[in-house]
């Protein structure tokens, strides 16, 4: 007991005498946890960001061949309609 009274008290003792530099330490670790964070955060939007513009474009440019290949069809089935026409 009187042992476990004496290592727990010099292990106080050596906490205390270096709690200053460890509190120190701490403060510094968290701060740049923080940063990290704040960073991972802004990369994550800049990168959301970018995907949403990506596939804004991807939509428009389905749209645009979606029309091309419509009007083509048109252009095709006019063509037929009249080869049928000239046939009769």
């Amino acid at each position: 007991m009187r042992l476990t009274l004496i290592a727990t008290c010099a292990a106080a003792l050596a906490l205390a005498a270096c709690s200053n530099k460890t509190q120190d330490e701490a403060a510094a670790s968290a701060d740049h946890a923080g940063a990290a964070a704040s960073a991972a955060a802004n990369d994550a939007a800049a990168n959301t960001a970018s995907a949403a513009s990506s596939a804004d474009h991807a939509v428009d440019n389905a749209a645009a061949n979606t029309a091309d290949a419509a009007a083509k069809v048109g252009r095709k089935a006019d063509a037929a309609a009249d080869a049928a026409a000239k046939q009769k």
